[in-house]
């Protein structure tokens, strides 16, 4: 009987959809697993093979928790709400919602086709109505909440306002903006509706403010930093310019400690709690606050080492701070303005990473000192953010180094305040050696005591005080765009009002064009008629009218990481119109046991889901402060490009062999046209683009055109993708998913070479033969050899031990081996072949399913218990001793472990191959190291 893996596969994908085999219960008496891997974005290109390594391995692990007796929750979705389809419908006229649901109809035919034991009764989707309904609900939330201090948690908004109407916000220790003023309950209950909505707009956890924001002018909207790469738009490498803009943010700096803090309590990897301390950066230090000379106003920056206070020899201003345009002088204001400008073409991310340039413009402007009234000149310079601290740095060049390096360059004073130290090279910057001098009374002070007395004499003067700042900024909710959900918000008096939950959703409306309209509104201004649950209101031309009064509606939608948020939450009950999951399964499945995703969406998704969690919990909706428990990054499988080389100038192109000296240039080549042997289906490529259609080929003397070959990302842009939907057609989706985890290690980079695949494509057929001959099943009822036991025994152990440690690369080895040590064996036990099944089967369900149902059960192999080790199996009874005469091993022999050394010895001298060599000898000596050697001297 052969194994036709086309038709097996075929035919337990049917079954388990049939039978939701894979579906999981609410309410169970097993121990709950939950296990998730990030929701795909359903591009066009569909999965190539490097997609689904995460998400096998996930499978490998779901499907085992689920032989371990666990009700195992493995569900999936789509994260559909994405730029790539709006951009489609803007060249096409195609509504995304089409090119969505086309999108994923392939990657569900292709996920099923791979034999994922997903839970698919459970499936969301971001940009449906009857989900981001409940994205709108969570926003409405935020809206209504505060953060405060005193009970460190989010609480509502209406406890704010009811002490605002006691005692005014004098005694309130909440989050809020920095420009928030004092007021009293008498100035509080004497303003106008929309004063006070300003006021709570300062408090607020999602908010309308004016920002500084990357503007993509060609995709017509606003970037996160996340989606911003080496200065241009990760989608498209469009230009990004930075530009103030109204837009609704996310308070997530109120959660900046407890974010920092809850990194503690999960099990994620180092380097990702790495680059999360890093991106909310925690620095403890001071505020000063210094006068600007000839104006009322001040600077406050924010420095970790206020014991250099008197080493400032200049002050710099990001290009962006509202200051700039009020301090400069007219003799500077052309230089600053044509700065400023420039400044604006260059994205956060860029200005950052760029430590070599040295670039700013003196303002004119200076400020006074707080201890020595001395003047400081004021610069602005683009290495300082608007967006970090206050937008403004104290320079102290002694002891910074870009601080020294920019007063070097533009000639600017570099006072020493350190004891004993040498600056004329490089700055001072060790600041657990340092001993101040030059500054009065910090004089003969170390690090720690001169940074103390330096905040109480600041403190003193009221020009500072001491505090801990974060790098984390509160993050841009808006965006310019079509596909994304809409806001529940309209407009009384130019101040957001949220529009009453029972009236959600608010659906996309349809508009005739997806681009901004001509006054330069997002695409949602072109809509005439939107649409929600409501029996009172109606919209026209984006304008709510209620009661007869007309009320303008938002048009901006929310970005992409809305929906991602909060999604693993819906799972849990996925199809509850009252709620975004109900108590009792919120209480049941509390939070993900197992989540796997890419290391990229550390400072994005992975963040934003951890602050709505929190968020979440403090107003009561679930119970737990993190989100996923355990989190694992999975590597990533890089494609194997192929290059032609084409001669410099000319349409001609040379063998790889051949290229020498010749000055070529290196193009792709869709790997489809390459061979194993690295030859260039030379018609087809010249079929392949109508620019290569006449180009001439120089091959080497046999006529092969080979091709230069160099490891890459797998992309579509590098023609280095391999299709799963082949690998499927030719080796079967457990081949597929044997060889992903046999490449190496789950968590690094490791190269695709479909070559490789024949290795365990072959050891499923030998898998297969093991249980069946031409006349079928050949496994019998005989009692199992003790070989054969010990081949199971340590492949039980191996391989629990592998899942658990999420090596499944070693089990993959394992198998091999196994089946190697059986096949000699001629094993045919039903009591060693049932079990190996089971341990299989987590990795290959489809031939283990097959090969289940031929043995004679019933029903699913997926719940059938995991095998039990049992170490007696692997307890050695005899020895094979190596017999030496005089140091040179001559022969084994077999021997009972538990022999004594006497016994040995008696048994040895009487055995006849020892007889033969001794010839009639007495030997002089006989050493025996039970369990090791026996050595016959003599």
């Amino acid at each position: 009987m052969k194994y036709n893996f086309n038709d097996i596969e075929a035919k337990w994908q049917a079954y388990w959809a049939e039978n939701q085999t894979f579906k999981a219960e609410n309410h169970s008496d097993k121990p709950k697993y939950y296990v998730l891997d990030m929701f795909p974005y359903p591009s066009g290109a569909g999965l190539h093979v490097g997609h689904p390594l995460g998400y096998i391995a996930s499978d490998i692990y779901a499907r085992y928790k689920r032989h371990k007796g666990f009700n195992v929750l493995h569900p999936q979705g789509y994260d559909s709400f994405g730029l790539p389809a709006e951009q489609y419908a803007i060249q096409t006229g195609q509504h995304p919602a089409v090119t969505t649901e086309e999108n994923i109809a392939t990657y569900r035919r292709q996920l099923d086709q791979i034999g994922f034991s997903f839970d698919w009764s459970r499936e969301v989707r971001t940009s449906n109505p009857d989900y981001y309904k409940w994205t709108q609900w969570i926003f409405i939330q935020l809206f209504n909440s505060y953060y405060c201090n005193i009970d460190n948690k989010a609480e509502d908004i209406s406890e704010l306002i009811k002490e605002f109407e006691r005692a005014g916000n004098a005694k309130v220790d909440a989050v809020c903006d920095e420009d928030t003023p004092s007021f009293s309950a008498e100035d509080w209950n004497s303003w106008s509706s929309e004063k006070q909505q300003e006021i709570l707009l300062k408090y607020r956890l999602t908010y309308l403010a004016e920002t500084e924001v990357n503007w993509c002018p060609a995709l017509g909207t606003v970037l996160a930093n996340d989606e911003i790469v080496n200065g241009v738009s990760e989608r498209g490498g469009h230009t990004v310019v930075r530009k103030k803009m109204t837009q609704w943010s996310m308070r997530i700096s109120a959660y900046a400690e407890r974010l920092l803090q809850g990194l503690e309590t999960i099990d994620w990897t180092d380097s990702l709690k790495e680059s999360q301390r890093n991106w909310i950066g925690k620095s403890v230090g001071a505020s000063v606050v210094f006068n600007v000379k000839n104006h009322d106003e001040t600077i406050e920056v924010f420095t970790t080492r206020p014991d250099t206070i008197f080493g400032v020899s200049f002050m710099t201003l990001a290009p962006e701070h509202e200051l700039v345009s009020k301090i400069t002088t007219p003799e500077q204001q052309a230089e600053v303005e044509a700065y400023i400008e420039k400044t604006a073409k260059r994205s956060e991310r860029e200005r950052m990473a760029d430590v070599k340039t040295i670039s700013g413009v003196f303002t004119g402007a200076y400020a006074e000192h707080p201890f020595t009234k001395e003047p400081v000149p004021i610069w602005i310079g683009d290495y300082v953010l608007a967006s970090y601290g206050t937008g403004a740095v104290m320079a102290v060049p002694c002891g910074d180094q870009r601080d020294y390096d920019f007063a070097k360059h533009f000639n600017i004073a570099i006072p020493n305040i350190f004891e004993g130290v040498d600056i004329s090279e490089e700055a001072f910057a060790d600041k657990e050696n340092t001993v101040i001098g030059n500054s009065d009374f910090l004089n003969g002070l170390n690090y720690k005591q001169a940074t103390k007395k330096a905040i109480e004499e600041l403190e003193k003067l009221g020009h500072g005080q001491g505090k801990t700042n974060y790098r984390l900024r509160d993050a841009v909710f808006s965006r310019q765009r079509y596909w994304g959900e809409p806001f529940p918000v309209y407009y009384v008096n130019g101040m957001p009002q949220m529009i009453e939950a029972k009236h959600l959703p608010i659906t996309l409306p349809e508009v005739e064009k997806y681009l901004p309209t001509e006054e330069g509104e997002p695409p949602l201004g072109r809509a005439d008629v939107w649409a929600w649950n409501t029996e009172t209101a109606e919209v026209v031309n984006n304008e709510l009218i209620d009661n007869k009064t007309i009320f303008p509606l938002e048009l901006n939608t929310m970005p992409g990481w809305a929906g991602s948020s909060w999604y693993f939450f819906r799972y849990m009950d996925a199809h509850n119109d009252e709620a975004f999951a109900s108590k009792e399964a919120l209480d049941y499945w509390q939070n993900v046991d197992l989540y796997i995703g890419g290391s990229e969406h550390a400072t994005g998704h992975l963040l934003y889901a951890r602050f709505w969690t929190k968020f979440l919990k403090d107003r009561g909706y679930v119970q737990v402060d993190e989100f996923a428990k355990k989190l694992i990054n999975q590597g990533m499988i890089l494609g194997t490009s192929a290059f032609v080389y084409r001669i410099e100038g000319e349409n001609k192109f040379v063998s790889k062999d051949l290229v020498q000296d010749q000055t070529v240039q290196p193009i792709h080549a869709d790997v489809s046209f390459v061979n194993a042997s690295d030859e260039l289906d030379v018609d087809a490529f010249r079929n392949w683009r109508p620019e290569f259609k006449d180009a001439q080929f120089i091959t080497a003397e046999d006529g092969t055109f080979k091709v230069g070959r160099e490891v890459e990302k797998m992309s579509k842009s590098k023609y280095n993708v391999v299709n799963p939907d082949n690998i499927c057609t030719e080796y079967g989706a457990d081949s597929l998913r044997l060889y992903e985890m046999f490449l190496g290690p789950l968590e690094q980079y490791k190269p695709w070479n479909t070559a490789g695949i024949t290795g365990v494509h072959g050891f499923l057929k030998k898998l297969w033969k093991l249980y069946v001959d031409d006349n079928g099943i050949k496994v019998t009822d005989a009692e199992p050899s003790k070989d054969s036991l010990k081949t199971l025994h340590k492949t039980i152990k191996k391989v629990e031990e592998d899942i658990e440690n999420f090596s499944f690369n070693t089990s993959v080895s394992t198998f091999m081996i196994a089946v190697n040590e059986l096949t000699a064996q001629k094993c045919t036990s039903r009591a060693i072949l049932e079990p190996l099944l089971v341990l299989i089967s987590p990795y290959a369900p489809h031939i283990t399913e097959e090969l289940w149902s031929q043995l004679g059960h019933e029903g699913s192999i997926s719940t059938v218990a995991f095998p039990q080790f049992d170490e007696s199996h692997l307890v050695e009874s005899s020895k094979n001793y190596p017999i030496s005469f005089n140091g040179k091993m001559r022969f084994t022999m077999e021997l009972p472990m538990d022999m004594s050394k006497e016994d040995i010895e008696k048994a040895v001298l009487e055995y006849d191959k020892t007889q033969e060599q001794l010839q009639g000898r007495t030997p002089k000596k006989v050493i025996v190291v039970p369990g090791k050697i026996v050595n016959i001297v003599g």
